[in-house]
C-alpha cells in the first residue's frame, strides 16, 4: 500500500507533507469541544514523543519451556502500560511493523472516528511498515485499554485472538482520596485458540430468567433446519494472568493489613471470565473506569469480554494463595496468579468460592429515577447457526453487518438522548460496546437501576437490558459485541449523527 493510497482510505482528506515519514499522518483529537483537525504542517514530528508503540511479532515466556509467538505492541504482552493526564497534550507515535494493515482502537476513551481505531468508523489504517502519529487530549479518567480493530475471520492469528492489547490509566484532573495504598494491574487473556463446534453458553452466574418470547425466536430458527451442526466457537489451550501462566512468573507480595487497587482488564478475544481469592472480597470502586454510586464488597468478580474492574482487596488474611478463574480447567491451564503475604511460606493454596450471582445493580443508586429518552432504539440480537462456511451468524434487527458497504442502522441527532431496549434471542452472553460514548444501565431484566455508567456490558442468553446514552460526540459510531468471532460475523451496526 503506498502513500498516496493509505491517505484516501476512509474519505478522510490528509494533505500531504513532504517531510512526514512515509506513510504517517498526525491526527489531533478534540479538545474540549473543539473538532478533530488533521494537521497540515510537520512542526510537531520536531516534538518528541510520549509513548512510542511497535506492532511487531513478539515472543511470550508463558510458562517453562513455553514461548508463544504473536503479534504484541513492542514486543511484549501485555502491552506497555500507557499512564495519561486527563485532558493533558500526548504525543504517541505508532510504527506498524508488519506486512498488513492495522488499527489501533483507544478503548473507552471519548475520540473522534480519525484517532479511535476502526475501520468501520473510516479511521484510516496504519499501513504495513507505516506510522502515525497521534496527539491526543486522553479522557475520560480510569482505566481504559488499547487493542486491534481488524476483522479476523477463519484467521486465529489475527484480530484480538493475538497478542495486542495493552492497558492505559489516565489520571484525573482532580485526584481525590482513594482508600488504598497501592495499585496492581491485571490482564486476563487466552493465547493458542482453536475452533470447535458450539455448544450452550452458561450464564448461570447472571440474574434473571430467561424470556420465553426470545427463546422461542432462536428455537423457532432451529426447528426451521433439523440436524444441522452447531456453528464454529473458539476454544484456548493457555491461560495467562500478565502473560504467564499460574505458577510462571513472580508472586503478587502482599503486606497483612495493605489495602491494593486492583485494576483488572479482561483483554480475551471471546471470553467471559470470573476472578476470586480465597479468605478475601472484593470492594468494587469502579466499573470500566467509572465510579460507581455504591462501592459494594463481593467475594467474585464476573468480567466480560474488554469489561474492566477497579477494586480495592484489603489483605487480611495472611498466607499464600491462588487469584484465579472460578472454572478448574481454566484456571489449571495457567488462569491464576499467586497472591503470597511477606514472610508466609507454603503452597499456594486455592478454595473455591460459593456460588454468587453477579449483578451490575448493586453498585447503582438507591434512586432509580432517569431522564425521559429522547427516542427509544429497539435491538432484537438473534443468530442465524452454522449460516457463513459453518460459522454462525449473527444480525441486529434481522440484519447482519455487511463490511463491504458499511451502512449506518441507526441515525442519531446531537445532544439527544437514546435509550438502547437490547433483547437477546440468542443462548450466548453477549459484551456490548458502544465506541466513543459511554452509557448508564437503566434496566436489567425489567429491574429499574440508574447511576452505573459503562462502555461494556455483558447480555445474558434471552434476556433484556436498557442503556441511555447522550449523542455528544459526532462521527459514526460503531455498536457492537465484543466477541471476535461474533463481529466478524455480522454483530455489528454502525450509528451516525444527522
Amino acid at each position: 500500500m503506498d502513500r498516496r493510497k493509505f491517505i484516501k482510505l476512509g474519505g478522510i482528506a490528509i494533505p500531504l507533507a513532504g517531510a512526514l515519514p512515509a506513510g504517517a499522518i498526525e491526527l489531533i483529537s478534540k479538545k474540549d469541544n473543539e473538532p478533530a483537525k488533521i494537521s497540515e504542517g510537520i512542526n510537531s514530528f520536531a516534538e518528541k514523543a510520549d509513548h512510542t508503540i511497535h506492532i511487531n511479532t513478539g515472543l511470550i515466556e508463558v510458562g517453562p519451556q513455553h514461548i508463544i509467538s504473536t503479534i504484541t505492541y513492542n514486543g511484549q504482552f501485555p502491552g506497555p502500560l500507557l499512564r495519561f493526564k486527563e485532558g493533558k497534550r500526548t504525543i504517541v507515535d505508532i510504527y506498524n511493523d508488519t506486512d498488513k494493515p492495522e488499527q489501533l482502537h483507544w478503548h473507552g476513551q471519548f475520540l473522534p472516528v480519525a484517532a479511535d481505531g476502526a475501520a468501520e468508523e473510516r479511521t484510516p489504517y496504519i499501513p504495513p511498515h507505516g506510522m502515525r502519529r497521534e496527539i491526543l487530549y486522553p479522557g475520560p479518567s480510569g482505566i481504559r485499554f488499547y487493542h486491534t480493530h481488524v476483522i479476523a475471520g477463519a484467521n486465529l492469528s489475527d484480530g484480538q485472538y493475538n497478542g495486542e492489547v495493552g492497558m492505559v490509566y489516565i489520571d484525573p484532573k482532580h485526584p481525590a482520596g482513594g482508600g488504598y495504598d497501592r495499585e496492581e494491574f491485571i490482564m486476563l487473556k487466552e493465547f493458542e485458540p482453536y475452533f470447535m463446534r458450539g455448544g450452550d453458553m452458561a450464564s448461570d452466574f447472571l440474574p434473571g430468567q430467561p424470556v420465553p418470547e426470545l427463546k422461542a425466536i432462536q428455537d423457532k430458527a432451529e426447528e426451521a433446519a433439523p440436524g444441522k451442526p452447531k456453528g464454529y466457537e473458539v476454544g484456548y489451550k493457555i491461560f495467562t494472568i500478565n502473560g504467564r501462566q499460574l505458577g510462571h512468573g513472580k508472586p503478587i507480595r502482599v503486606k497483612n493489613g495493605e489495602r491494593v487497587l486492583f485494576h483488572i482488564v479482561n483483554g480475551s478475544g471471546s471470553e467471559i471470565r470470573s476472578l476470586a481469592l480465597p479468605g478475601h472480597t472484593f470492594k468494587v470502586i469502579a466499573l470500566d473506569g467509572f465510579a460507581v454510586p455504591h462501592p459494594a464488597e463481593v467475594p467474585v468478580l464476573w468480567i466480560g469480554t474488554a469489561e474492566r474492574i477497579s477494586a480495592i482487596v484489603e489483605m487480611k488474611h495472611p498466607g499464600v494463595w491462588v487469584m484465579g478463574d472460578l472454572a478448574d480447567d481454566d484456571r489449571g491451564n495457567g488462569m491464576g496468579i499467586v497472591v503470597a503475604y511477606d514472610d508466609a511460606k507454603g503452597k499456594p493454596q486455592w478454595i473455591t468460592p460459593k456460588p454468587y450471582k453477579w449483578d451490575y445493580r448493586i453498585f447503582g443508586k438507591a434512586n432509580t429515577n432517569v431522564p425521559k429518552p429522547d427516542e427509544i432504539i429497539e435491538m432484537v440480537f438473534a443468530k442465524q447457526q452454522a449460516a457463513d462456511k459453518g460459522f454462525n451468524r449473527w444480525t441486529i434487527n434481522g440484519v447482519a453487518f455487511d463490511m463491504m458497504n458499511m451502512r449506518p442502522m441507526f441515525h442519531l441527532k446531537k445532544d439527544k438522548r437514546y435509550r438502547l431496549k437490547m433483547r437477546n434471542a440468542s443462548d450466548d452472553i453477549h459484551p456490548m460496546h458502544l465506541h466513543r460514548h459511554s452509557f448508564e444501565l437503566t434496566k436489567i431484566n425489567g429491574k429499574p437501576t440508574a447511576g452505573i455508567i459503562k462502555d461494556v456490558v455483558m447480555l445474558g442468553g434471552f434476556q433484556e437490558m436498557e442503556v441511555d446514552f447522550t449523542a455528544d460526540n459526532p462521527g459514526l459510531t460503531l455498536f457492537h459485541c465484543h466477541m471476535q468471532l461474533h463481529m466478524d460475523f455480522g454483530f455489528m451496526a454502525l450509528f451516525d449523527y444527522v
